[in-house]
């Protein structure tokens, strides 16, 4: 087991590492910009050391930074949370040149998974179900009318290097296809250095469904079923649940199986998320995240089990102890993301916390790294927490986070709880009734009645 973990985040998932790492009895280096001094993983770490200015190219992307951290407070592994550079294999490997542990899958799994035509043709030739879609990147726009044609309109173009819904176009018609192109390459080119695109089937209504994985890396790996993450602004999640309102026990062990045998033939290491759209009783892989993702804590609320304790095992070389026998969902968890945001306009609203009060009580939690006095940054995303509320059933889990909304106060700046309080009190919402582009049709309702 890893002696001193360095954390190579900031925010809440920094506290969240912090916190598993302190159960398993492991050391902690906080690294932070100058920004986060106060923050409170720095304040809780039994080391911290300044990175850089605010700029996170200058502080938690600047790797020979993080080295130098390691050095000076020997530091055996990284942690690198979400976001920043854990996704960089780069970056891994570096480490792994400097006999430093990474907390993460293998250097290759993440080069793979992170282009997403090379991560749409693997994931077809280890079983999983895709979108029909070109074989690869499309050259010119001869060839994009060519495959348009082939699997019908609309289509949709993506960033191959893509994520968060930059480079994404969808096209109607063949009229639509070469400005949905070259404005995808211009955005892609701009988001991620990498002008190349492809095309897939465009699903009208689908919910959008993850499955949680864990394997050792040798070959041993099981998945913990699916969240729903259908809530969705701009590509952006805001509201993820456990289990889905619309998956039978039956689809979640078949496609849960389906992935747990494609990582097991990868010899995948670490925690992953696979996936999908979902449509008409069907799924179809749109990618695979080779990281902890924010909404896990839905996942282990239903599990029990504890993501980042399994992520720091296994990437230790520990033997994974459980089975998929040992997983089974138990009632229902809810988690919404909770930014320093208009709740309408969605402008960032970065500034002090003047007064803040979490909700408690049975099956309520908050990952936060805020408190009263806590000046948001404007250098950083806007996620100020997430509440997630656990119930024996759906029913109990959406009147709970009816309460604990009631119940949490952010003042000093705006947040997006006002969003949330309407939400959960909406008939669609109650029933499981939306997909991948009901909020903002819901929101933009809702701004024309309002005007």
């Amino acid at each position: 087991m890893f002696k001193k973990i360095l954390i190579a985040n900031r925010g809440e998932i920094a506290l969240r590492i912090l916190r598993a790492c302190k159960e398993l009895d492991i050391a902690t280096v906080a690294v932070h910009s100058t920004a986060d001094a106060d923050a409170m993983h720095v304040r809780l770490a039994d080391e911290s050391v300044c990175i850089g200015p605010p700029l996170a190219r200058e502080s938690y992307l600047n790797i020979p930074s993080i080295l130098a951290a390691c050095e000076i407070t020997g530091a055996d592994a990284v942690h690198p949370g979400y976001g920043f550079l854990a996704e960089n294999a780069r970056f891994a490997e570096i480490l792994s040149d400097h006999n430093v542990g990474f907390i993460g899958p293998k250097a290759e799994h993440i080069r793979i998974m992170g282009d997403k035509i090379e991560a749409k043709k693997t994931a077809q030739s280890l079983g999983i179900p895709v979108v029909p879609g070109s074989e690869g990147g499309i050259r010119d726009d001869e060839e994009a009318y060519r495959v348009a044609e082939g699997i019908g309109y609309p289509v949709l173009v993506k960033a191959a290097a893509g994520g968060g819904g930059r480079g994404m176009k969808v096209a109607q018609s063949k009229d639509d296809l070469s400005q949905a192109l070259s404005t995808a390459r211009i955005e892609a080119k701009a988001a991620f250095g990498d002008d190349a695109v492809y095309l897939e089937k465009y699903l009208s209504t689908p919910r959008h469904i993850e499955v949680q994985v864990l394997g050792d890396g040798c070959g041993n790996a099981i998945h913990l079923g699916e969240r729903d993450c259908s809530l969705q602004r701009r590509h952006q999640k805001v509201w993820e649940e456990a289990p889905s309102p619309v998956i039978s026990a039956a689809q979640r062990a078949e496609i849960g199986e389906t992935c747990a045998k494609a990582m097991r033939e990868l010899k995948y290491l670490g925690v992953g998320t696979v996936e999908f759209l979902y449509e008409d009783g069907k799924f179809y892989f749109i990618e695979m995240n080779t990281r902890i993702q924010v909404e896990h804590p839905v996942t282990e609320m239903v599990t029990g089990i504890d993501l980042i304790n399994e992520q720091i095992r296994v990437a230790a070389g520990e033997p994974m102890t459980l089975t998929q026998q040992d997983v089974v969902i138990h009632g229902h968890a809810i988690e919404c993301r909770v930014n320093a945001e208009h709740p309408t306009t969605f402008r960032p609203s970065p500034g002090k916390i003047t007064h803040y009060h979490v909700p408690g009580g049975l099956g309520v939690r908050v990952d936060s790294n805020a408190y009263q006095g806590y000046v948001i940054p404007p250098t950083y995303d806007s996620l100020v927490g997430k509440l997630i509320v656990h119930g024996q059933t759906r029913d109990e889990c959406l009147r709970r986070l009816r309460r604990a909304l009631d119940e949490f106060v952010v003042d000093g700046i705006d947040t997006t709880l006002p969003l949330f309080r309407t939400l959960v009190r909406v008939r669609d919402i109650a029933d499981g009734r939306y997909d991948i582009h009901w909020l903002e049709h819901f929101l933009a309702d809702t701004a024309n009645t309002q005007g």
